[in-house]
């Protein structure tokens, strides 16, 4: 079984490929955005590349975008930019995938302005901030840390599975390890895990 892979930087590869901001658009699944260190004093130009290619029928989201709070791009440019991408996801109804460093309080201001879905890729903090992102309406997806974070794990046996997505992100890892840990955890066969992310990625993407 080819399981899916919610966020991934492999192309040809089954799942959302994120695509680099100045590459060709694929003939496959895909998100575009700016990541938060790739914003420069060029960024509205690259957002209208952005803007651009998230008209093709097969760009499935957009992103990765969002905050950063270990990088050395101005924090209010980061947050104007996030805007800019949640706004024009608003527009053209696709969901957002978003990166997020240690400015998980600053996000839920955003959730605010969102009239579409909003994933937080790569989770792996702690059970409160999981919590008070699905109060928020969050969508978290899990990548590498579920296999060795013991307090993730524990996270993600009790998150709901209807607002939850795998991924591999830039690791090296076959996918299916990671619907097999996780299915262990919750008690459910991989088939059925992958069963509903299918039904949580038409959620998002039937807008």
């Amino acid at each position: 079984m080819s399981f899916f892979d919610f966020h991934h930087h492999k192309k040809y590869h089954n799942g959302i490929y994120n695509l680099n901001l100045r590459d060709e658009t694929p003939e496959h699944l895909f998100s575009t955005g700016i990541h938060p260190k790739d914003i420069s004093a060029q960024w509205e130009s690259d957002f209208s590349r952005v803007k651009v290619a998230s008209l093709k029928s097969n760009c499935g989201a957009i992103g990765e975008c969002g905050l950063d709070g270990l990088i050395d791009v101005d924090e209010k440019l980061q947050e104007t930019v996030f805007e800019k991408h949640i706004l024009w996801a608003n527009d053209v109804k696709k969901p957002v995938i978003i990166h997020c460093v240690r400015k998980f309080s600053q996000l839920i201001r955003f959730s605010k302005i969102a009239a579409v879905p909003l994933i937080v890729h790569g989770f792996n903090k702690k059970q409160s901030i999981a919590d008070e992102l699905v109060n928020y309406g969050f969508y978290l997806s899990f990548g590498r840390a579920v296999f060795h974070n013991v307090s993730l794990q524990t996270v993600v046996k009790d998150f709901p599975v209807e607002r939850m997505f795998l991924e591999t992100d830039d690791a090296d890892f076959n996918i299916a390890e990671l619907y097999e840990k996780v299915s262990e955890l919750k008690n459910i066969t991989a088939e059925d895990l992958q069963k509903q992310i299918f039904e949580n990625l038409e959620r998002i993407r039937n807008l």
